[in-house]
């Protein structure tokens, strides 16, 4: 009787610890289904956050962006060329011996003419990229950017003829200030000519582009329009200035 009772309770026992066993599992395959649902919910919930990954926003925040960046720069051009017109206005103002000024050389008037094209061509690049003319906007954008380049060459060839005429900074503020005021305004048209670099790779296959990637061509391509065109009225005060204020 012992020995069965001792049989009876292991048999016993066995069978409450294979109920723990399969309780235990139980438990954790209802948590991993209800982790599982919770997931399922949490994931419905959290539906919004693949829209986060859209790049739409940083694309429409960045032509904003180029146009504040250029509005700071063409702030910056004006206040330089004012502190320099103003001295300009003054020394000659004051009647000073050592100011002898002299005819412009003929190479600035054909800048004049060139800057003037460039300024013209931009505009009808400019409007047939916003009319989705991709290949005339480009065709109109090289122009613009030979024009300027040409301009550069103009100005070197009015430097070399003030040259051989024995024009120097040194002695004679007008001659000097001609060389400052040209030589600064020449730098700037450089970074004008690598913004319009940049614009007709943008868009030199811009109807293979995104809507929103032509957009953007398309604001960034008026911001460089007013640095551009900022030049040529600059250029033409600067005409104004060494041509008829003397």
């Amino acid at each position: 009787m012992e020995i069965g009772t001792v049989e009876t309770d292991v048999t016993i026992e066995e069978e409450e610890l294979q109920q723990r066993r399969s309780s235990v599992k139980g438990g954790r395959g209802g948590t991993g289904n209800g982790g599982g649902g919770g997931n399922d919910d949490g994931g419905d919930h959290e539906t919004p956050k693949p829209k986060k990954k859209n790049p739409i926003m940083p694309e429409e925040n960045h032509p904003e962006k180029s146009k504040i960046l250029t509005w700071f720069l063409l702030l910056v051009v004006v206040m330089t060329f004012s502190g320099l017109i103003g001295a300009y206005v003054v020394v000659a103002t004051n009647g000073a011996l050592e100011w002898r000024p002299f005819s412009l050389p003929p190479q600035v008037w054909v800048s004049t003419v060139v800057i003037l094209l460039s300024s013209a061509t931009y505009h009808f690049g400019k409007s047939s990229l916003w009319k989705m003319r991709p290949e005339k906007a480009r065709n109109w954008f090289l122009a613009t950017t030979a024009l300027g380049a040409a301009f550069i060459s103009s100005q070197i060839l009015a430097w070399m003829a003030l040259v051989e005429r024995g024009l120097y900074m040194k002695g004679n503020p007008y001659a000097g200030f001609f060389y400052v005021l040209t030589a600064v305004h020449a730098v700037h048209v450089l970074g004008g000519i690598a913004a319009l670099g940049y614009i007709v790779t943008r868009t030199w296959n811009d109807a293979r582009l995104p809507e929103e990637q032509r957009e953007k061509n398309r604001i960034e391509a008026v911001a460089i329009g007013w640095y551009w065109h900022t030049m040529d009225i600059l250029w033409l005060v600067l005409l104004f200035l060494l041509g008829f204020w003397k």
